[in-house]
Formats: structure tokens, C-alpha cells, sequence
């Protein structure tokens, strides 16, 4: 199957061509390390992480490449007297990463940080005055300004006439030819500490936001790459800007724009502003990893996901559907000519779905048709389709990455107090059986199965779940 792709230049699901047969080169825009993580930072992480898991199964050696900004306004901005930039950036860093470990998302093939890349970003801004289309403000700041009018597809990616775009914002306007040109390089100003700036040709200072991706791409993938990945809400400026200067130096840069969806908080779109914002810390305190990343990914990457109370309910449910059956099928197939059996491939349903544009959606609905089937081979004792469909569940729970051995077993208090009570439970219930007592065994299985325990009865013993 050839996998394809929303393309959002080209506006349209196109087949995937990598540049190099069986390899992807993929950059995906990280975070600006200003404040803590939310749900939104979660999620794009989360689609590209899906991506990359796809391709890779598909069989492409991919590389991911995603940056961290450790430099901006913002860093800046939130900085203190007894917290410098460099270390509220380091610090946020250090959320970033394990949020993202927390949810199972593996780690980049490489993640620079902006810091380690001005001399790339100097080159990269030598070359695009020398080409004329970027120039040093006349107003002695030492800022350095892309031109926008000298290239005449700015506006290419997100299929706007530049006279109906309205003003840059990341820098006064007095030193711009004109209002809609951003910043390649800004000049140190007064009030900002001298660690915070880079000597260069046009003067102390440091790097415009856009510039930090293009370098960064180049140096660690080439002028050409296959994929470039980000939110929604960085098509424009970010994406567009870089865009044009990668192209105004001569790059040929992505071959395809892929952008996720953004996060809405009961209907509402999540911003500081509404203070509506779920942070990374809370939101993993509220359930199971691997719950919330199977929330997360159920949606399909370019819609908006809609946060409600009863989200993580709902994909806590699902996962404990998978576990049981997982679980069962084990139990049965252990210690017979089946163990370990199975295909291990997806079935061919759910990699048409991750195929087109991967659907997860669609893919998770063929998963759970499959535990639905497993269980009824497991009620119908037929253990060659309990094998199968074990095989099946295990290489699509795999690729997804919520499969139970991709996750530690970790339990909290509230559980870990449920499970003695019901082992101890079970194992009045075993000795009232031994002993004959059959209507007190029965009254202890009423009880748990009345409280939502579900008990499994096997050859070596009484397995529960929650139902």
C-alpha cells in the first residue's frame, strides 16, 4: 500500500515519495521553552510521534528531527532576577521531555536547541542579504529584516496576497522597508542581558524565531527534506516565513507541509486568554499514560480534539477492553502449541486506514473488532482464532503504542488497596468452593460482580478485571 498524506501547500492527500528510496527525513516544530507544557504541546507531539511509528513500520528508516527554542522574546520576557533565561529555558526543557516520555513518545533521532545553532542562522541570513532579499535596518539597531516584497511567492503556503496580510509584530517598524517584514536577526538592546547575544557581522544580538528552524533543518537533514510538521497555529507567520527564506536561499526545504489540529476545552478553543489552558503536569496526574495517549490519538491529527469531563473515562474503558483481552487470550494460549503464536501483522483493514492519511480513527474502530472477535473465540474456546486475533491486537496496540508491555505497571494507592480486597475476596471464594460451600462462593462472586469486578474462572485459578 503507498502511504498518503494531507499535504497543506498543495491543499489536497497526496501519495508519499520520499527523496531517498526507504528513508524519511522528517522536522517537526518543538516547543518554545518560555512555560510549562499544556494538552495542546502533548498533542502535536503525539501525531508526529504516530507518524514516525507508521513509517517506520511501513519500513522507512526515519529521521526526526525536533527543535527546541530556547531563545525568544518570550524566554526573555519570563525570565528573573533569581531565574536567568538560560535556566527557566533549560528548566521548561526538562518538563517538555518528560510529559513527552510520560505518554510513551520516543525520543527524536535529534533535538537541537537554538543556542547550539547561531552560526548556521549567521550563514544562512549572510546568504540571503548577499541573494537581496534580506537588509540591515538603517536605524542603527542591528536588526536584520527578510524582505518580503523581493520574493514573489511569499505567501505560497498558506495562499495569501501579501497586500492583505497585516504587519509583522516581532519588531518596531521603523527600521523595515516595509511593515510586513520580519526579523532574521535582532540587535541587543539596552535592557537585555549581554548572555542573551551572539556577536555577528551586523552587530551584537541574536536570532529572529523563523530563521532558528531553517537553519536547524538544514544543518541536521539537508536543503531538502521530506516532511515538516507543526501545529496548526504555526502556518502563519512561522511556517510561511520559513517557507520563504529556506526558498529565497536556494533550499528546495519540505516536499510536504503536514499540520495537526489544535485542542478545544469544552467547545472552547484553549488559550491563556480564557484561562481554559490544562497543563501537561495536571492533565497526566488525572489518569494513566497510556490512557491519556490513547485519548489523544483517537481523534484524527487534523481535526480539533474536544476536552471534556468523561474524555479519559471514556479511553480508560477502552484500554481496560484491550488489557482483558489481551490478558485472557494469554492465559489460554499459555503453555499450549499456540503460545507465542500469531501473525504479528496488522490486519489489512487497519493499515488501509493508517495508510490514508493516517486514520486513526478508522484504525481503532478494526481494533476494537478484533478484541470483539477474540472474545467470542475465547467464550467459543477456539484457540487457533484466539492466537490470530492475539497476533493481530498485539502489532496494531504496537504501532499505536499503547500496547500494556510498552507500558510500566504502575498502580496507584486506590488500586493497589482494590486489588487486595478483591484477591482476598477470591480467595474466600476458593476455599468456600474447596470446602463445598457453594452458596457462599456464589454470594462472593454476586458481590464482586455487582461492584463491577468481572472473575475470570481458569485451570490455575481465578483471574479479575474491572468490568
Amino acid at each position: 500500500m503507498t502511504v498518503r498524506l494531507y499535504d497543506s501547500r498543495a491543499q489536497a492527500v497526496r501519495d508519499f515519495v520520499p527523496l531517498r528510496s526507504g528513508e524519511v527525513g522528517m522536522y517537526v516544530c518543538g516547543p518554545t521553552v518560555q512555560s510549562s507544557p499544556h494538552i495542546g504541546h502533548l498533542r502535536s507531539a503525539l501525531v508526529y510521534d504516530l507518524w514516525r511509528r507508521w513509517l517506520a513500520y511501513r519500513g522507512y528508516a526515519v529521521t526526526l528531527v525536533r527543535n527546541v527554542t530556547d531563545i525568544d522574546d518570550k524566554v526573555l520576557a519570563n525570565a528573573t532576577e533569581s531565574e536567568p533565561w538560560w535556566a527557566l529555558a533549560y528548566r521548561v526543557e526538562l518538563e517538555f521531555t518528560a510529559a513527552y516520555s510520560a505518554l510513551g513518545i520516543l525520543p527524536p533521532t535529534y533535538e537541537p536547541r537554538a543556542t547550539a545553532s547561531i552560526p548556521g542562522m549567521q550563514q544562512l541570513i549572510d546568504e540571503l542579504i548577499e541573494r537581496g532579499h534580506a537588509y540591515s535596518a538603517e536605524d542603527g539597531t542591528g536588526d536584520v529584516y527578510f524582505d518580503v516584497r523581493s520574493w514573489g511567492d511569499y505567501g505560497a503556503l498558506t495562499r495569501q496576497s501579501l497586500d492583505d496580510m497585516s504587519e509583522s509584530g516581532d519588531a518596531p517598524t521603523r527600521g523595515k522597508r516595509d511593515p510586513r517584514d520580519f526579523a532574521l536577526w535582532k540587535g541587543r538592546k539596552d535592557d537585555e542581558p549581554a548572555s542573551a547575544s551572539w556577536a555577528s557581522p551586523w552587530g551584537d544580538g541574536r536570532p529572529g524565531w523563523h530563521i532558528e528552524c531553517s537553519a536547524m533543518s538544514r544543518r541536521y537533514l539537508g536543503t531538502a527534506f521530506d516532511i515538516h510538521g507543526g501545529g496548526l497555529d504555526l502556518r502563519f507567520p512561522h511556517h510561511e516565513n520559513e517557507l520563504a527564506q529556506s526558498s529565497a536561499a536556494g533550499d528546495a526545504f519540505a516536499s510536504y507541509w503536514v499540520h495537526n489540529g489544535l485542542v478545544a476545552i469544552e467547545g472552547q478553543k484553549m488559550s491563556k486568554s480564557l484561562g481554559n489552558s490544562i497543563y501537561a503536569a495536571e492533565f497526566l496526574g488525572s489518569a494513566r499514560g497510556i490512557a491519556i495517549r490513547y485519548y489523544l490519538a483517537s481523534a484524527h491529527y487534523r481535526s480539533t480534539i474536544d476536552y471534556h469531563d468523561g474524555s479519559l473515562a471514556e479511553a480508560e474503558a477502552a484500554i481496560d477492553r484491550i488489557e482483558t483481552f489481551l490478558a485472557r487470550a494469554e492465559r489460554r494460549t499459555a503453555g499450549t502449541r499456540w503460545a507465542g503464536s500469531g501473525t504479528g501483522v496488522v490486519p489489512e483493514e487497519f493499515g488501509a486506514a493508517m495508510d490514508d492519511d493516517l486514520g486513526v480513527p478508522q484504525a481503532l474502530a478494526v481494533l476494537h473488532e478484533r478484541v470483539r472477535a477474540g472474545n467470542v473465540a475465547l467464550d467459543a474456546d477456539d484457540v487457533d482464532q484466539v492466537a490470530r486475533i492475539h497476533g493481530e491486537v498485539s502489532a496494531m496496540t504496537e504501532v499505536l503504542g499503547v500496547h500494556p508491555s510498552q507500558w510500566p505497571v504502575a498502580a496507584s494507592g486506590g488500586d493497589t488497596a482494590l486489588g487486595a480486597l478483591v484477591e482476598r475476596m477470591l480467595g474466600d471464594r476458593a476455599a468456600a468452593r474447596q470446602a463445598k460451600d457453594y452458596a457462599t462462593a456464589d454470594r462472593i462472586r454476586e458481590e464482586l460482580t455487582a461492584a463491577g469486578i468481572t472473575i475470570e474462572d481458569t485451570p490455575d485459578g481465578a483471574h479479575w478485571s474491572i468490568a
